[in-house]
């Protein structure tokens, strides 16, 4: 997303170091493209593990990309906001384009040579269109809310962190002053969004400590 703030910590690097670590053997034995997902709620953390994910595998002289499922939304922010507040029922996967994420997925481990993805300008409040070059890449990661759900994935990353534990982080994104409708929006998300981490190979916890859960 275009105007996104995205604010890479130690902690995020030192998760991110020991999940490449794990994975990396695995990683640069797949004969095609590999593909992970990163998933948790709003402020969790998930656009600044990703990237941390993409600096860990680059660093051992693999290139990676990062696709954020921000991109993907049906509508542009606001007049995402406006469907969610004249029906709340629009709040969930619904929103998302999840499919074209999933299908990106699945032409990047086909070895696809670009991604045509759209792209979210948030302060235009506007979705364009973006060419991905996927030359030299060899992972491919996706980070968002509801990227768990996708099938087109090798490993999973979920981080379970709630709405509460991740009201900070979300204000020094600075996307939305604090509003109770949000907070209710945050809480449906959080009933969809905990059913997923059963679907996870690692799990960060609010710590940011790292478990391998099938890996």
């Amino acid at each position: 997303m275009k105007g996104d703030i995205i604010l890479v910590g130690e902690e995020h690097k030192k998760a991110a170091e020991q999940i490449i670590g794990r994975l990396f053997d695995e990683i640069a034995a797949t004969q095609r493209r590999y593909t992970m997902t990163v998933a948790g709620e709003s402020g969790s953390g998930k656009s600044e593990t990703g990237q941390a994910l993409a600096d860990a595998i680059g660093e051992r002289g693999v290139k990676a990309v990062v696709l954020q499922q921000d991109d993907y939304y049906v509508l542009p922010p606001k007049f995402n906001d406006v469907a969610r507040r004249a029906n709340f029922a629009w709040v969930g996967t619904t929103e998302v384009r999840l499919d074209l994420l999933d299908m990106h997925l699945h032409q990047a481990r086909a070895g696809a040579g670009v991604v045509v993805k759209p792209l979210v300008i948030y302060d235009d409040n506007q979705i364009t269109e973006e060419t991905i070059s996927l030359d030299g890449v060899d992972v491919v990661i996706a980070e968002g809310v509801y990227t768990s759900l996708c099938d087109n994935v090798d490993r999973r990353v979920f981080i379970a962190r709630n709405r509460l534990e991740t009201m900070d982080h979300r204000m020094k994104r600075g996307r939305e002053e604090f509003d109770p409708f949000i907070e209710e929006v945050l809480v449906k998300e959080h009933e969809i969004i905990s059913q997923h981490r059963s679907r996870a190979d690692v799990v960060i916890s609010r710590d940011y400590e790292v478990k391998f859960v099938t890996v």
